[in-house]
């Protein structure tokens, strides 16, 4: 077996949901949507509200941010095409997985281990979605391009999040860039 990737990346209201969406719904194909967010607030709320409302009701929809690796064979035997969405905001969510963190006085050897903790949880991903026979459709933020962030915590999760999607654009079979609604191929 040989699960395909596509990583779909893109800035803020880029459309690259809605263009991940509709390349599983043209495929015809069995769709489970791996929904990350936790709606901690009336904004989040409306804004998953709308992502559930544009979503076929014949997919089926998981809640879940953290080791998805383990649900992939299951999702596989039922399921051809799957839906991440987002990795951003999945990255956010490990990061603060300990509340207690206070990330202004962490030193950069436990910004390392947190780092390498949520790189290991994308590896054992890609190697489970690689050992099924299913298109994994990934889905995330473009956040290198805006302006420098001006504390540490923002530094912290931009450049975690930087290379996580470095990684996710060098194992995925496919890349698009989405701008102004507009796709473009880019691997």
């Amino acid at each position: 077996m040989d699960g395909k990737i596509t990583l779909v990346i893109g800035g803020a209201r880029s459309g690259k949901s809605t263009y991940a969406e509709n390349l599983a719904k043209n495929s015809f194909k069995s769709v489970a949507y791996i929904a990350t967010a936790i709606p901690f607030d009336s904004g989040l709320r409306d804004r998953i509200r709308k992502h559930q409302e544009s979503r076929p009701k014949d997919w089926t929809t998981i809640e879940q941010y953290d080791d998805l690796y383990n649900i992939m064979p299951k999702l596989a035997i039922d399921h051809e095409v799957i839906i991440l969405d987002c990795v951003t905001i999945m990255i956010t969510n490990l990061m603060f997985k300990e509340l207690e963190t206070d990330w202004e006085s962490l030193d950069y050897g436990e910004i390392d281990k947190i780092e390498e903790d949520i790189r290991n949880q994308f590896h054992n991903l890609v190697k489970s979605i690689r050992d099924q026979n299913l298109w994994f459709i990934c889905v995330t933020n473009e956040i290198g391009m805006g302006i420098v962030p001006d504390n540490k915590l923002s530094s912290i999760f931009r450049d975690i999040a930087g290379r996580i999607n470095q990684y996710l654009a060098k194992e995925a079979d496919e890349v698009i860039l989405t701008v102004s609604g507009i796709p473009m191929k880019i691997k």
